[in-house]
């Protein structure tokens, strides 16, 4: 479902900017956005690249491109 949205015209030109620097679509520019500040609002003691992190393990786990963590037991 798609939703027209008002921003502002700094936040989209920064998004534009962004959008292309990191291969993705304006909106998914601003998707992303969303999605870290989400997290990120609901985990205040995380940092943001703990927050990346977890979101490339999920789109890893999504396309079952995973590798096995081993333990140092010795």
């Amino acid at each position: 479902m798609s939703i027209a949205v008002k921003i502002s015209e700094e936040l989209a030109r920064s998004a534009k900017i962004n959008s292309s620097i990191f291969k993705r679509s304006f909106a998914g520019q601003i998707e992303f956005w969303a999605t870290i500040g989400k997290i990120a609002e609901e985990n205040e003691d995380l940092p943001f690249s703990f927050i990346k992190d977890i979101l490339i393990g999920k789109e890893q786990a999504k396309n079952q491109d995973l590798t096995p963590y081993e333990f140092n037991n010795k």
